[in-house]
């Protein structure tokens, strides 16, 4: 057993150990490599589905705090925070919701999304003050990442959340991990040993994103800013979310293309009053109201 504590807290770590399968991945042809990571990846979704209970309850935990005003704010160390600043940044423009709605911070601040800043993840303090600067209160939810489960800047952030009385979901690729005893949900893939030895932006990081795309995209659809399987809370912010707006409203409507672009237009480019303007035959105010008296959720107000 290693004398360095820390040595010993990475020998019981699954994403830290050795994996059998790619030992002499070194000895390897470039398509004998690729082949064994993607069979090392067709794991990921398995451990995913493992878990798929407590990430509906992180869920239901993020749909409740935006309901009453509250923010989705995810909290983690190199490509744990970076996959949540990813996550947060794609938001605005696919759901319309408002920047800072959901936010992304990363131990080192914005030089570490594209620079290495190592150091910055045993910082506890620095986990905290994050928070404490973007004024963290009881109506947010924290997401803490972190591949091991035992990063410091995460279980700081997590801590801190936890005392003001803010909900708290904790996403690690080890069972029982330490960000796991510190939040109200804990969401434990276990993808098991990398390909490369502790690399975790590997089969951990994919997981991580599979688990963040639905926490996000979850919450949103049950939040009425899907209809059907449509996006019909899109800001179309250039030429391809413009097209993709007509698309959007002629897939919903089934009307042509010059209709749905009119619609558009009437609707100041907003895709719900459009769709409800050639579905239920309002003008523009009358379907802004009716969305408005339905929470802006397009099935209900049909």
């Amino acid at each position: 057993m290693p004398k360095n504590p820390l040595l010993q807290d990475l020998a019981r770590l699954a994403s830290e150990g050795r994996n059998p399968d790619t030992l002499d991945i070194d000895t390897k042809s470039a398509l004998d490599i690729v082949t064994l990571i993607n069979q090392q990846d067709k794991a990921v979704p398995d451990a995913v589905e493992k878990v798929l209970p407590a990430i509906a309850a992180a869920v239901e935990l993020i749909e409740a705090a935006l309901r009453r005003g509250g923010r989705l704010i995810y909290t983690g160390a190199g490509t744990s925070g970076r996959l949540g600043v990813l996550d947060a940044s794609e938001c605005p423009p696919t759901f319309s919701v408002p920047h800072g709605m959901v936010l992304g911070l990363i131990a080192g601040g914005e030089a570490a999304m594209f620079t290495a800043q190592e150091g910055a993840e045993d910082n506890t303090q620095q986990g905290e003050q994050d928070l404490h600067q973007i004024n963290l209160t009881n109506k947010d939810v924290v997401v803490g990442i972190a591949a091991s489960g035992r990063t410091p800047y995460v279980v700081g952030g997590l801590r801190y959340a936890r005392r003001l009385g803010a909900g708290t979901v904790a996403l690690a690729c080890n069972a029982g991990s330490v960000i796991g005893q510190e939040a109200d949900i804990a969401i434990e893939p276990e993808v098991g040993p990398e390909v490369i030895t502790g690399s975790t932006r590997l089969k951990a990081g994919t997981a991580q994103k599979l688990v963040l795309n639905m926490l996000s995209t979850a919450a949103m659809i049950r939040l009425g800013k899907v209809y059907q399987n449509l996006m019909v809370d899109l800001h179309a912010s250039n030429h391809k979310l413009g097209a993709r707006a007509i698309r959007i409203v002629m897939q919903a409507t089934g009307e042509n293309e010059s209709t749905a672009a009119r619609a558009l237009a009437a609707a100041n480019n907003e895709v719900k009053p459009a769709i409800l303007m050639l579905l239920a035959g309002l003008n523009a105010t009358e379907a802004r109201a009716r969305l408005q008296q339905h929470q802006g959720v397009l099935r209900q107000a049909l």
